[in-house]
């Protein structure tokens, strides 16, 4: 936190307003990683809340570490929009934002009278993100789309099943990640071409599409060409071989990459007899023979610890880690020196973790400067900042259109 305001952001986003109308995972990180650069992320959530605020590891009803890791720099504003003074709040909201980013079935939103035209007419220069499960031009344009259904669709949960019998799912929330970094990409362009332009503009990243096209970079295969010279897939990853290695005292992931990195392995392993056998020296050849020379790896990594061949491999410049735990990473040498964990005072749940933003702007730096607020919690302030007077407001609370929490309302324990 910098300056006398530790509110006052320094990113090269500061001074732009987006109105986040998302919620669970894709929309979240997509408008925290744009707080992280420095706009003025106001959250509008109902009277129940995004339902991240439940799901994860919590102290507190209402604040849980999936809430906590993906809302941070946002001030929440908690509206009924299912009542015509809600929607009025919000419409006051759109005259003052630079975007508005959703992840909101498009019908749906269209119903509360948010789709694009409306809000254009509000503010013809607004950058309107809408992040679908399914591109609108096709037929399941309608459906609900969560992490699960997109990884199954996209042929990453086939993928991710190679070498057993049943497809499974890769165990983070990558659909929904991917998907959210698009968003940021998108709503970055956007914006540029308004300040080329002067325009706004409407924006649509689908899921379904975004993901397709990020598994199918290396997986394409034989599908590049017409006629098929050969099925979908990049083989060398589809045949299994490379897979974290055993040692003596666990696992480390080891990659000799080239030709001279292979050789002098084998060398110093003892075993230079495989580089004529496995036809190390040529690459296809190697590529052909890659899941027996991976075998063999194997069980020459089982000949040392894990140590052992972490400075054979330093030495020999060959790529290597140990195999490191979700819990242990706050350890790791090299993100502890980066201080990319750090922490902060929260409201209602005491000291947190949380990763600070891993991009770096030498000018306009990313900064952290809000914990993920409690439900409500900038609403008043927001409101005044809409211009709307303390007799509107006292009324928007009383009939519950707005609900507003105090910082010193500590949540219910778990």
């Amino acid at each position: 936190m910098q300056g006398s305001d530790p509110h006052r952001p320094s990113g090269p986003l500061a001074g732009v307003r987006v109105l986040d109308m998302t919620s669970v995972v894709l929309g979240p990180i997509a408008t925290q990683i744009l707080g992280d650069y420095g706009a003025d992320i106001i959250k509008i959530e109902g009277p129940a809340g995004d339902m991240m605020r439940t799901n994860g590891v919590s102290l507190h009803r209402g604040i849980s570490s999936i809430f906590l890791a993906l809302n941070r720099n946002k001030r929440s504003l908690c509206l009924n929009l299912a009542t015509a003074e809600g929607a009025a709040v919000l419409r006051r909201m759109i005259s003052s934002v630079d975007v508005l980013v959703h992840n909101m079935r498009v019908e749906a939103i269209e119903r509360l009278g948010f789709g694009y035209a409306p809000v254009r007419a509000i503010n013809p220069r607004i950058v309107y993100c809408a992040a679908t499960g399914f591109d609108q031009d096709g037929p399941d344009r309608d459906k609900p789309a969560f992490d699960d259904i997109i990884q199954a669709a996209c042929g990453l949960a086939a993928v991710a099943s190679t070498g057993r019998e049943q497809p499974d799912y890769v165990p983070t929330l990558v659909a929904d990640k991917t998907a959210g970094m698009a968003v940021v990409n998108a709503v970055l362009a956007a914006l540029f071409h308004r300040e080329r332009t002067g325009r706004g503009q409407y924006v649509e990243v689908p899921m379904l599409e975004t993901l397709t096209a990020f598994v199918l970079a290396e997986h394409l295969g034989g599908l590049t060409f017409d006629p098929s010279p050969a099925k979908a897939g990049y083989a060398r990853l589809l045949a299994g071989g490379r897979k974290p290695a055993p040692t003596k005292d666990g696992y480390l992931a080891l990659l000799p990459y080239t030709t001279d990195q292979w050789l002098a392995f084998l060398n110093v392993a003892g075993r230079a007899d495989l580089a004529q056998s496995l036809g190390i020296a040529d690459r296809v050849t190697r590529n052909a023979n890659i899941q027996k020379l991976y075998a063999a790896l194997a069980e020459i990594t089982r000949t040392k610890t894990t140590a052992e061949w972490m400075r054979i491999c330093s030495e020999l410049d060959i790529p290597a880690t140990p195999i490191y735990a979700l819990d242990d990473l706050p350890e790791h040498p090299q993100l502890k020196a980066t201080k990319l964990f750090q922490t902060m005072a929260h409201p209602s749940e005491g000291t947190v973790r949380y990763v600070r933003p891993p991009t770096k702007f030498a000018d306009s730096p990313a900064s952290v400067r809000r914990p993920a607020p409690l439900l409500g919690q900038h609403s008043c302030e927001l409101l005044r900042e809409a211009g709307i007077a303390e007799n509107e407001i006292e009324t928007l609370l009383s009939s519950k259109t707005v609900m507003q929490r105090a910082t010193d309302q500590i949540s219910q324990k778990v």
